[in-house]
């Protein structure tokens, strides 16, 4: 594992690489980055970012989601896959923010987790791009796979074993700007594929790059 300075080494040298840590699926209410999160799963977000305006002109509030025909909602999100079951939850979720949340998206991780078709990779990006939450770790397949590469965390691919290892050595403050690097890293140089090595400016704290030296 990684020292402290370590650490902030491979933070700052993050940050210098990718000054904007943002999000980039596409939304204006908090309500629609939920939504936008849950369609992304098994779909790219510049999938998701192309379905979304129509779906949200569509339906422009919590309230005429809540009242949708999960149907209906499946057409405007079919080519993101599994448009059955995301569709269901899109209503269902409307039906529980307005029942139960006063039409607001909860921030504590329990009530999160209480959104049908909401798991903690979601609920910690929420916490963390609404809520701004300390210690918010989102932990997809690019984290996943970075963050071994790295030495940060013990090489697991379980999202629930990686989200304590991670919490546990990254800055709390740092944590949710942190994983929005690596999605773009992970995109852009340290990919599924190949490891850019060449291109990377944390070969000096990578455990496998000085693994291959």
């Amino acid at each position: 594992m990684k020292t402290p300075d370590e650490v902030w080494s491979i933070v700052n040298a993050l940050k210098e690489l990718y000054p904007d840590a943002l999000c980039s699926l596409q939304y204006e209410k908090d309500y629609e980055l939920l939504f936008a999160v849950r369609l992304s799963a098994q779909c790219t977000d510049e999938r998701v970012n192309k379905v979304t305006p129509a779906l949200f002109e569509r339906f422009p509030t919590l309230e005429a989601f809540a009242e949708a025909d999960p149907a209906e909602v499946g057409e405007y999100i079919r080519s993101c896959g599994f448009y059955n079951g995301k569709s269901r939850d899109l209503v269902g979720a409307a039906q529980m923010l307005l029942s139960d949340y006063g039409g607001k998206v909860p921030r504590e991780m329990k009530d999160l987790l209480r959104l049908p078709g909401i798991g903690r990779k979601t609920a910690n990006l929420i916490r963390g791009d609404i809520y701004n939450e300390p210690g918010s770790v989102v932990c997809d397949t690019h984290c996943i796979r970075i963050t071994g590469r790295l030495g940060l965390s013990d090489g697991t691919k379980d999202p629930a074993k990686l989200e304590p290892q991670l919490r546990a050595v990254l800055p709390p403050e740092e944590s949710s700007n942190f994983c929005h690097r690596m999605v773009l890293h992970g995109r852009a140089v340290c990919t599924a594929r190949k490891c850019k090595c060449e291109l990377c400016p944390l070969t000096d704290w990578c455990s496998h790059y000085q693994a291959q030296q």
